[in-house]
């Protein structure tokens, strides 16, 4: 049998004073003699006292807790942007319980509503693919839980958001491609449910408007995820076209290291016949041969920024509000696989 944990009632039978006495004690209330805090706290590390975190916190009304919701947490865009949540949380003395929805929409509303129910001090959330529909978000927002939407869009919910300048970055790669002579460039594009994916994609079109070069529907795919193996059949149906490409531009890293499987598979030289950029900056991006350009996002200041609003909110007491949108500015990297 599991021996029981010690509690305030036990110091106070031990030292013969008032649960209450021990409690004001613990928390150093000024009205308690320096003997008898000490008294408790030699007693309450004797007996291995630790407080009771849930009571606290319905007592306080809060639970230090952040709830933070992401698509996933295996690729590095992910677990970057959690390390700046949490180094800024952990700065506040704050706790963070993680999320993962797995791009279902489903399991987003069954972790809005378990976090929900342990009453987390607010919520920052990266939509999944299938959120369309921002029902259970605007529900949040009703029930004045504070909540930043990051990375992705949710167009029609008025909340506090963070963002990278998706189009900004995504117009410099396409516009650095045609500089660099690349006339028939051609986009393998994310879903089109993500607003990272329509801005990238909407960048790509108006650079090309830009500098009067056509716009060509055989040149635009939308690819099946953002792994390399969704850049295979893109890449091998465009190398197949009467006109290939000779520049490759694709929504993140994994899928332009697909595109460059394929490409130096087929016997093409990278970037002489065909320049390749990707999104992201991905770790590994730079250890291929040739190495890949791409576009680099501030993934930790992403999460530091958005934990840092949210905790403005936490703390302000459900004040009223004008939400605010920001946004942060990727950087083109030029490496190997572009002319």
């Amino acid at each position: 049998m599991s021996k029981a944990r010690t509690t305030i009632t036990d110091i106070a039978r031990e030292l013969n004073i008032s649960p209450a006495t021990v409690s004001r004690a613990l928390n150093n209330h000024p009205a308690i003699s320096r003997q008898t805090r000490e008294a408790v706290i030699a007693l309450a590390r004797k007996l291995n006292y630790h407080p009771n975190l849930l009571a606290l916190s319905l007592l306080r009304k809060r639970t230090n807790t952040i709830g933070v919701i992401v698509p996933e947490i295996t690729s590095y865009f992910f677990s970057s942007v959690i390390g700046g949540v949490q180094d800024l949380l952990t700065a506040q003395g704050m706790n963070m319980i993680i999320g993962q929805s797995n791009e279902s929409l489903e399991e987003e509303k069954a972790l809005v509503e378990k976090f929900t129910s342990i009453r987390v001090d607010g919520f920052l959330i990266s939509p999944s693919r299938e959120t369309k529909d921002y029902g259970h978000l605007q529900v949040l927002k009703d029930s004045l839980f504070p909540l930043v939407i990051f990375d992705r869009d949710c167009e029609d919910l008025e909340v506090d958001k963070v963002f990278v300048d998706e189009y900004r970055g995504a117009l410099q790669a396409v516009e650095y491609l045609i500089h660099t002579g690349c006339r028939r460039i051609a986009h393998i594009a994310g879903s089109a449910t993500l607003s990272t994916a329509r801005h990238r994609l909407a960048a790509y079109r108006d650079a090309l408007k830009k500098y009067q070069l056509p716009v060509l529907d055989d040149y635009i795919i939308e690819s099946s995820g953002f792994t390399p193996e969704a850049g295979i059949e893109p890449t091998k149906h465009l190398l197949a076209l009467p006109e290939p490409p000779d520049a490759i531009f694709t929504v993140n890293d994994g899928v332009a290291i697909g595109a460059m499987y394929v490409i130096k598979e087929a016997g093409i030289s990278i970037p002489n016949e065909i320049s390749v950029i990707g999104f992201d900056d991905e770790p590994y991006s730079c250890y291929f041969k040739p190495s890949l350009s791409t576009v680099w996002q501030p993934t930790y200041e992403l999460g530091m920024l958005s934990a840092r609003i949210l905790m403005k909110r936490v703390n302000a007491a459900q004040e009223a509000f004008t939400p605010k949108v920001e946004k942060l500015f990727p950087e083109l990297i030029i490496r190997g696989s572009s002319r």
